[in-house]
């Protein structure tokens, strides 16, 4: 049985919060976006607005004697209509740099997808509570990660002691952008991401930009990249425009050099590190755009195939070999004059042997286990003694 707690209610506000580029105010509370404003305002895709209020890296952040802590929130899932139920979103508990335990929220709105018809129902459901009691005794500092793939409106944080937020800790802003890998696909909770690893290793404060479906070199999100203050940015680029069939070879290496420039505006000197794809076999030397594999749908498996022809790469369709080239060509050619300007393959995080090891389960995302993987290798190529995010002249 429960102890019965004295509860404090905090508003939840934007200084208790992390890794949010904007926080909206809304009916029942508060909403963390991963765009600003002006960005959003500039957008018309359902697949980017859904993917930036996902609050993948957002965290609530706050120093508190409380043994008991409650957050109510209104979280919206997602349900695919023919594919296996999505486990609820994990909230994780981060007590002085460790992990504390995980809860989730089952309540909530859903939104039912169904890509053989191409069509979205949105039915309301009400909020939820999670819950973490038996901290330790005494002053700390508590985060609360976020589930990364749900919608999350905070509408009360509880606490049996009073809160302030959590000091300045002092360590390096880590700006990254990317797509639903970086997002955190299939991983298992918001700090298994991949990008929440390295930056755990890397020892730095993570702002996630990646954007499921969505790093397709939009101009608004460069620009949300130069007016945020960050120590180092990395852009994971290509995935997204081969499987969307977005552009051509002719309009993908301008369009790289104007992102990068636009970032360059805010950073003109930053640690700025691009990357490449990671293996993905269907989309090696097989353009886009790819679509789910409805046979599988049908036996309650989602995987996806790539539509295009390896023969269409002769009018400058993208496969994923194209782009690591030209991204390659691009960062060789503009480091001449940007020393701080570095390139990484994809493949040196998920390559060839691990596909054979860990494959992709729906031939495009990874799995949790690769996600821990590439975070490993991320936080020892970037941030290691070699790396262009070390700390140097220490």
């Amino acid at each position: 049985m429960d102890t019965p707690h004295d509860w404090i209610t905090t508003p939840v506000t934007a200084d208790l919060l992390r890794g949010a580029l904007d926080v909206e105010r809304t009916e029942h509370g508060v909403l963390p976006h991963r765009l600003p404003a002006r960005a959003r305002a500039q957008n018309t895709d359902g697949q980017l607005a859904m993917a930036e209020s996902q609050p993948s890296g957002v965290r609530l952040a706050f120093r508190t004697r409380a043994t008991a802590v409650e957050l109510d929130t209104l979280p919206t899932k997602r349900s695919y209509v023919g594919a296996p139920p999505r486990p609820d979103g994990v909230y994780d508990l981060i007590v002085d740099g460790s992990p504390a335990g995980q809860g989730s929220v089952t309540d909530g709105h859903v939104m039912i997808i169904d890509m053989t018809a191409g069509t979205a129902e949105h039915r309301p459901g009400r909020a939820g509570t999670v819950r973490f009691t038996g901290l330790p005794e005494g002053d700390k500092d508590v985060e609360i990660w976020l589930p990364h793939n749900e919608t999350t409106e905070l509408i009360a944080l509880r606490t049996d002691a009073p809160v302030e937020p959590a000091r300045d800790p002092g360590r390096r802003v880590w700006l990254h952008h990317g797509s639903s890998i970086s997002h955190g696909s299939d991983a298992a909770s918001p700090t298994g991401i991949w990008p929440a690893l390295a930056a755990s290793l890397g020892g730095v404060e993570l702002i996630n930009l990646g954007l499921a479906g969505s790093a397709l070199l939009d101009p608004f999100t460069a620009r949300a990249l130069r007016d945020t203050p960050a120590d180092l940015i990395s852009l994971k680029i290509g995935i997204n425009l081969v499987n969307l069939d977005l552009m051509r070879l002719r309009a993908f290496g301008p369009a790289v050099h104007g992102f990068l420039d636009t970032i360059r505006e805010g950073h003109p000197t930053t640690p700025l590190l691009v990357v490449s794809p990671i293996l993905c076999p269907m989309h090696e030397d097989t353009p886009g755009p790819c679509a789910p594999d409805f046979g599988t749908l049908g036996a309650g498996r989602l995987r996806f195939v790539a539509m295009g022809d390896p023969a269409e790469r002769a009018s400058g369709k993208l496969t994923l070999a194209v782009i690591r080239d030209e991204l390659s060509r691009i960062v060789k050619q503009r480091a001449v004059d940007d020393p701080n300007l570095h390139y990484l393959d994809g493949r040196d995080l998920y390559g060839e042997t691990d596909s054979a090891e860990l494959p992709l389960p729906d031939d495009l995302h990874p799995d949790a286990a690769t996600h821990r993987r590439m975070g490993e290798r991320f936080a020892r190529l970037a941030f290691g003694a070699d790396g262009p995010f070390a700390l140097r002249g220490l």
